[in-house]
């Protein structure tokens, strides 16, 4: 029994908010806040530099922005063979997905933020790819549907 920690996993002598948590001796947020220096996505990124913290704010934007690209784009031609337009659209979901994932990651960093670009980055990428305000006539079925068909 010696040796043991009997504090239930609260040996480091520090006091604990409900609104945070350590975990390898840093500092993890619960709760939604605003701050500059929060590590997104990889570690010690963006740092302590704020302007960092700028530029990886438009990183999850540009990638909120490319997610709603990747959900309405037509990247595949009438014509194409069965197994490449499936094994195409199999690999676009897959990279479309993968993305989704990496934002939702760098909202689980609870700041703020980086929450507000990556809803913003969404709006913008469904603004301009997947509402009508930039469709052309001819990108409307005959049933006034503008969304991609689902097959090629």
């Amino acid at each position: 029994m010696d040796g043991m920690d009997h504090g239930h996993g609260m040996g480091t002598g520090m006091a604990s908010s409900p609104s945070s948590s350590m975990m390898d001796g840093t500092m993890m947020h619960l709760t939604f806040f605003w701050g500059t220096t929060e590590e997104l996505l990889f570690s010690k990124w963006p740092g302590t530099n704020t302007g960092m913290y700028y530029v990886s704010l438009l990183f999850v934007f540009a990638l909120a922005v490319l997610v709603e690209w990747l959900s309405y784009c037509r990247l595949i031609r009438a014509g194409a063979s069965d197994v490449v337009c499936g094994v195409t659209q199999t690999l676009l979901h897959a990279i479309r997905v993968g993305l989704a994932y990496l934002v939702m990651l760098a909202v689980m960093s609870f700041n703020a933020g980086v929450f507000l670009v990556a809803v913003a980055g969404h709006a913008v990428g469904f603004l301009l790819f997947g509402s009508r305000v930039f469709k052309k006539k001819s990108d409307v079925d005959d049933k006034g549907s503008d969304l991609p068909p689902m097959c090629c």
